[in-house]
């Protein structure tokens, strides 16, 4: 299937019922019973964008304001303008599925200028992105705009430079803390040569209206106080953003098979988290939290994914995971194939023992 047409590659489901092996399933069980949600409503979007887009340049030209006070008063309205920012990253999201408005043109140019705002190639990110929803769950698919998760006889197949490797990279100071400078502002300004013209030309166009907006902000009111206003905004909406993608499908009893065995609905109803949060927040995440209906049909706009769940019974017996469990679910690393569940690296180790019952020998890592 082509993963880059908007809606990522038909993942509404009506062509992802198929198996590994590429057999298709007559239309979804479901596809009639969502059909209704996965209408866009230009006025509600419309509502999004003044609630997103909006408040976030405001904010951040009240932060330029707010340097003249002080800067601690600057840091607090940078908080919110992270929400706002986050937010605005929802309906750039929406755009890369077809969801947020009934034109695939609009969606198409509404995404590209929000990229731009967001850091983010449009096309190139739609790309990654669809094949995240195409391969999410499939042990054998890994590495496709996924969190990188090793199972546990892979980790520990691995040298002792391998193993450091990836527990750096799973350490949240690193995955939140230096992730977002890699994922918003490293990571898409680099394209593959092997890429398709439309994707590259994609990271070439923002790169250069990225360039020629913060050269003009930097001449505008200098480079120390763009910093001051977009870094620590653009961090928090990084680091926020990074959570929920990571969350949402790293959970003790997530789903993963290999193959033969993974299908597109168990990868949505029992690989992907009903993240239930607080209100406010969940209204910053644009309803993200409910990924398991938007796995099920990513045409659902952000803004009826609420309602999808509450009317629909096939969604009520979804765990929850709550703001609390997320938090901890930052302790699982790895995924225990034995088990069929995420662990931590000590539940790893523990169960790493010999036939006679004697602990394996292992390093320290």
């Amino acid at each position: 299937m082509d993963v880059d047409e908007a809606g990522g590659g038909r993942t509404d489901g009506a062509d992802a019922s198929t198996s590994a092996g590429g057999s298709r399933s007559p239309r979804p069980f479901w596809s009639e019973a969502l059909a209704p949600y996965a209408r866009p409503s230009v006025p509600r979007s419309v509502l999004d964008l003044a609630t997103s887009v909006v408040p976030y340049l405001g904010l951040s030209v009240a932060m330029y304001f707010a340097l003249r006070v002080s800067i601690l008063l600057t840091l607090a309205i940078g908080v919110f303008a992270a929400g706002f920012l986050l937010r605005t990253y929802i309906v750039f999201h929406d755009c890369s599925h077809g969801s947020f408005l009934p034109s695939r043109r609009g969606n198409r140019w509404l995404g590209m200028v929000l990229g731009v705002l967001v850091l983010t190639p449009f096309l190139q990110w739609r790309h990654n992105h669809a094949i995240h929803h195409a391969t999410a769950g499939d042990l054998d698919r890994r590495g496709g705009g996924d969190v990188p998760t090793l199972t546990v006889e892979e980790y520990y197949a691995r040298g002792w430079r391998g193993r450091l490797g990836y527990r750096l990279f799973r350490n949240p100071l690193v995955m939140f803390g230096l992730g977002p400078l890699f994922a918003m502002v490293f990571s898409p300004r680099i394209v593959s040569r092997a890429a398709r013209p439309a994707l590259r030309h994609s990271v070439h166009a923002t790169n250069l209206a990225l360039a020629v907006l913060v050269a003009g902000l930097c001449w505008l009111v200098g480079w120390r106080t763009y910093l001051l206003i977009q870094g620590p905004t653009a961090l928090l909406a990084g680091a926020a953003g990074i959570w929920l993608f990571y969350v949402q499908h790293q959970f003790e009893d997530t789903y993963w098979e290999r193959g033969g065995q993974w299908t597109y609905p168990d990868a949505a109803l029992r690989g992907s988290s009903y993240l239930r949060l607080p209100q406010p927040l969940q209204w910053f995440s644009g309803n993200i939290g409910l990924h398991h209906v938007h796995h099920l049909n990513a045409r659902i706009p952000n803004y009826n994914l609420q309602r999808a769940h509450d009317e629909n019974a096939i969604f009520h017996a979804i765990p929850i995971v709550s703001f609390w469990s997320g938090l901890r679910a930052v302790r699982l690393k790895l995924w225990d194939e034995d088990r069929a569940r995420l662990v931590t690296f000590g539940e790893a180790r523990s169960s790493r023992v010999s036939p006679a019952g004697a602990p394996a020998a292992t390093t320290a890592l």
